[in-house]
Parts: structure tokens; C-alpha cells; sequence
């Protein structure tokens, strides 16, 4: 055999072996690159389906991995054999690599993460607004970039009309950061828990107006003296939110930045010094003067006011539909179950008329930036695309498996009858979220309102409905985007501003302030530049429309 010959058959060896190997190696970890994967900015199609559209199940070509952020909340701990992961593998061939962090150190771990480059590709449970401090390092995705990927949330953004509630989510370059979970319809969720027995006993109807719940606690006050007939739970944060809407203003939860868009003048005001702010503030003042609001509702912890409302020493206080269905557990015990009556009232309209705020986007998903350099990043969004906003998905995620934890005939879901989850099948041996992991927060948020209302009760479809019938929605105001350094500003400006207006506002609410002062309240306000943070938003407002 020649020489020549021979360095051929070697050459036909190498090349052999060296196929062989690569067939070998196994290309589905989004961790691994091989070194001719030559994948584009944005990533490549790896194991991603090559026809996904609408309607379709996602399923990996081969099994992968996505790193993922966790928010581990107390209540449902994480297991990592629930049966959500163990049939979400089953069914999409992904495995989620879980860095689980507890909720009370959710926030700063993950900063920490992304600050130091080692975040997880999938960073879930972020609210909008928690993402702006990380868009100037380039740390996070913009996800924006990349939705022509994911045909359900294009869908539902068309179908749903969500356009108008993603504005506000765009940074100063016209990107968004966050992919939220949306919503068919805006949701309501609180309002007043109000003891209808009372109000049988009192010959009352239920109020409508704020005007008219003045008037039910003056009846109850009358008829029992010795009790303060509203004591209120949440610091009274979540009442001053949801009453603000109808006098025209923001406050509580809903005081956010302290800015209002005024449509008229096309600019922004300082909401808590509006006499719009001043008629609310004036007329929870007036409730505490006439005995009819429990002075420590700004003060007193959940456990206080819930036990005042369970025992019948006060016949108001704030509530979602969860905590209505808690009440109602411990009044069935503490007063007897046929002895009261009690419901979550529609929201009192106020002197702005009947109006609803509101949005369509939940908390979403942010994206590591590197994410995109993976080989399997095409297929990594078709899994998100699928579990938070295709109808199968979303139905996973919210109720589990079909024949397993619920059945279902039409659009009629029922739990098994072994599993308890929000007052259905109570006493049950399992829990929905506890022992299989659907229905949490992570995954779990948004959707079609059938699908909402599915594990709602007649009485809460009852409310939502009444809402939308009887409200108007007011919608987002503009963004104003900052860069990084007018954000810093801007922040620097809010911080003693929004001290001022939180403490006063509740000083004198309860009257340990008199009203007479409010003009030196307002003056206070401008001694902290207030006129200089309004500026700063109208002058970033117009730059940047």
C-alpha cells in the first residue's frame, strides 16, 4: 500500500469518527453551543417547532432545559415533584432548571443576579416599573424585538385590544422589557365587604355612591352606638385606591408616581394637592368625626380589623373575593352561619361619577439578555408562548390536568373531589397550589374571562359583571420616559414628596391634623419641588410623545 494511499484511508477514518461523534453529542441543552453553531443575535431555531402557529401544542423536538428565576411564596411552597412540572415535561419536553428564591427576598436576590450577569434565561413575577433599572446596562431582553415568535400573544394582543395597556410598558426607545400576562377584560378585584343583615335589619339598600355609604354607617352608628361600624384592614391603602377613582384623583395603592394626565391641557399634575384629593381626604375626616370609621384602620394590622369584622363589632371593611370567602369560614363559627349575611358591594362611584380604574396586563416575564444567544432560544419563547397565553396553556396552568385534578363538560370545570382550592371542595384532603403547584403565581396569571371566572363564584361573576355594566373604565395615563439619569432624578425629586403626601394624607384623615391646613400642607409640597418633579415629567412627556 503507496504512502499516498495510506494518509487517504486515514484521512476517510477521521472524517468518519469525527461524524460519528457529533451525532453522538447531544445539541437539545440550552447551555451547550457547539462550536459550529453559529447562532444569529437572535439565537437559533434549535428544538424550537418549525410550523408553531396558533392553536398548537409546543413540544420540543428533543428534550431541553430553560434556567429559570423562581418566586417561591410561603404559602405554596416549591416541590420539585408537583405534578405541573412532572406533566409539563411530559407534554412540551422542557425541564425548567428552578433557582428558587423565597418572596420576601425576591426583589434584591433578583437584582443581584442581573446585576452580576448570573441571572437565569426566565425571570418571572415582574412588575412593570421593576425592570427599568436594569434596560441601560442592556442585562435584560427587549422582549419586544422578538414577539413575531409567539403567535397566541400576538393574537391576544390583537383580539383583546391590548395595544392602549402596552404604551405604558415601552421604555424611551419604543421597546418593552416585560412580557406581561394579559387579561380578556380589565379585572376589579376590591371593594367593600358589607354585613347585609344589617342592612336587612336597617331597611337599607346597598349604597352606590360614597355619599350613600355615609349615610348606611350613619344608620348603623344610630342602631349601635358603641361600635365603629367601618374598621378597615390593608392600612386603609386599599380603600383610599379604590375610592380615589371616584372623586377624581389617586391615592393608596393606586398613588404610584403621584401624576395625573390631564387630557385637556396634555400634561401631567401633582394629583395629592388637587382639590379633588382635598374632597376624599375631607371626606373620610368626616367619618372619623362622626364615629362611623375606626380611627386605627390607618394603623392596625390585618389580624385586628378581621377580627373585629368576624366577631360583629364592625360591619365594613375591605376585601377581594379570597379574603370575602375567609370571612365568611370564620363568621360561620364566631356568629353561626345562619346568623349573617355579608357581600362585596360594587365599588361606590363618587362626585367623578361612576368610574373604573384598571388595566389588562398582570406581572410578567423578564428575559435575560444572553438568552438570546442561545441555539434553543426560538423554542424557548414557543414555550412561553404556549404556557402563558395559548388557551391550552393557560387552562394547564390554572386547573392542571384533565381527568386528574378536574373534569370538564363544556366550559364546566370542577375539582376533583380529593383537591380544595379557594372555598371549592373545602376540607378536601389535597390543595391545588400546595400539593400540585398550578394555579401559583409564576406561571399562573391572565387569560380569557371564561377562563377567569371559572373558578370564581356566581357571587363574584355577579360583581364582575356589575362593574363593567355599571362602570366607565378610565384608562392608562401616557408613560413619561425617563432615561437613566432623569429616572435618578426623578426618583431623588418623588422620594420626600411621597413621605409628605402619605404621612398627611393619613394625619388628617384621622384628625391629628386639621383640615384648615391644607393650604400649608400644599406649601410644604413646594418646599420639596414639587413644581420642579412636575416639570421634569410634562418637559420628558413632551421630548419624548
Amino acid at each position: 500500500m503507496t504512502k499516498q494511499w495510506k494518509k487517504m484511508m486515514l484521512a476517510i477514518v477521521l472524517v468518519f469518527v469525527v461524524g460519528v461523534l457529533g451525532a453522538c453529542s447531544d445539541s437539545s441543552s440550552s447551555d451547550d453551543v457547539e462550536e459550529d453553531d453559529d447562532p444569529s443575535s437572535e439565537g437559533g431555531s434549535g428544538v424550537a417547532m418549525e410550523d408553531y402557529s396558533v392553536g398548537d401544542t409546543f413540544k420540543a423536538t428533543e428534550p431541553v432545559t430553560f434556567s429559570t428565576l423562581f418566586n417561591d411564596h410561603p404559602n405554596y411552597p416549591l416541590k420539585e415533584d408537583w405534578l405541573f412540572f412532572e406533566k409539563l415535561e411530559e407534554m412540551t419536553n422542557v425541564t425548567l432548571d428552578i433557582t428558587s428564591v423565597p418572596m420576601s427576598d425576591y426583589t434584591d436576590k433578583r437584582s443581584l443576579l442581573i446585576s452580576s450577569g448570573d441571572a437565569p434565561y426566565i425571570i418571572p413575577k415582574t412588575y412593570s416599573g421593576e425592570e427599568t433599572q436594569f434596560v441601560s446596562s442592556g442585562a435584560i431582553l427587549p422582549i419586544s424585538d422578538y414577539v413575531d415568535m409567539m403567535p397566541h400573544y400576538q393574537q391576544k394582543v390583537e383580539e383583546w385590544e391590548i395595544e392602549p395597556f402596552l404604551e405604558g410598558l415601552r421604555q424611551r426607545d419604543g421597546k418593552y422589557y416585560v412580557l406581561p400576562g394579559i387579561h380578556e377584560n380589565v379585572w376589579p378585584d376590591y371593594s367593600l365587604a358589607v354585613r347585609t343583615d344589617i342592612l336587612d335589619e336597617l331597611g337599607l339598600e346597598e349604597p352606590t355612591t360614597w355619599e350613600e355609604v355615609e349615610e348606611m354607617l350613619l344608620a348603623m352608628k344610630k342602631e349601635y352606638p358603641d361600635k365603629y361600624p367601618f374598621s378597615d384592614r390593608f392600612k386603609f391603602d386599599s380603600t383610599l385606591n379604590v375610592a380615589a377613582t371616584g372623586f377624581g384623583t389617586r391615592a393608596g395603592w393606586g398613588l404610584g408616581n403621584m401624576l395625573e394626565y390631564q387630557e385637556d391641557s396634555d400634561e401631567f399634575i401633582f394629583a395629592p394637592a388637587t382639590e379633588e384629593y382635598r374632597s376624599m381626604v375631607e371626606y373620610f375626616n368626616g367619618l372619623i368625626e362622626q364615629g362611623l370609621l375606626d380611627p386605627e384602620s390607618v394603623t392596625q394590622e390585618d389580624d385586628p380589623a378581621i377580627e373585629k369584622f368576624t366577631s360583629g363589632d364592625s360591619f365594613v371593611i375591605n376585601t377581594n373575593g379570597q379574603t370575602l370567602t375567609q370571612y365568611r369560614a370564620t363568621m360561620n363559627e364566631t356568629l353561626g352561619k345562619d346568623d349573617y349575611s355579608i357581600k362585596k358591594i360594587v365599588v361606590p362611584g363618587g362626585p367623578a361619577g361612576q368610574l373604573m380604574n384598571g388595566s389588562k396586563l398582570e406581572n410578567g416575564i423578564m428575559f435575560s439578555a444572553k438568552a438570546a444567544e442561545d441555539p434553543n432560544f426560538e423554542a424557548m419563547l414557543q414555550f412561553i408562548d404556549w404556557l402563558l397565553y395559548s388557551d391550552e396553556g393557560l387552562e394547564f396552568a390554572k386547573w392542571g390536568v384533565e381527568g386528574e385534578t378536574y373534569t370538564k363538560e363544556d366550559v364546566d370545570r370542577q375539582l376533583a373531589e380529593d383537591i380544595t382550592f379557594r372555598g371549592m371542595n373545602e376540607g378536601a384532603d389535597n390543595h391545588l397550589q400546595i400539593d400540585y403547584g398550578f394555579s401559583q403565581g409564576n406561571w399562573s396569571y391572565g387569560g380569557p374571562t371564561e377562563l377567569l371566572h371559572s373558578m370564581f363564584s356566581e357571587e363574584e361573576i355577579e360583581f364582575q359583571n356589575a362593574m363593567h355594566e355599571t362602570k366607565e373604565l378610565v384608562l392608562p395615563d401616557p408613560p413619561i420616559r425617563y432615561d437613566e439619569t432623569q429616572l435618578e432624578q426623578a426618583s431623588l425629586l418623588s422620594t420626600p414628596l411621597k413621605d409628605t403626601v402619605e404621612q398627611n394624607t393619613l394625619k388628617f384623615i384621622v384628625g391629628d391634623r386639621d383640615m384648615s391646613e391644607w393650604d400649608a400642607y400644599i406649601q410644604e409640597l413646594e418646599g420639596k419641588n414639587m413644581q420642579g418633579y412636575v416639570d421634569l415629567a410634562n418637559e420628558v412627556y413632551q421630548n419624548n410623545k
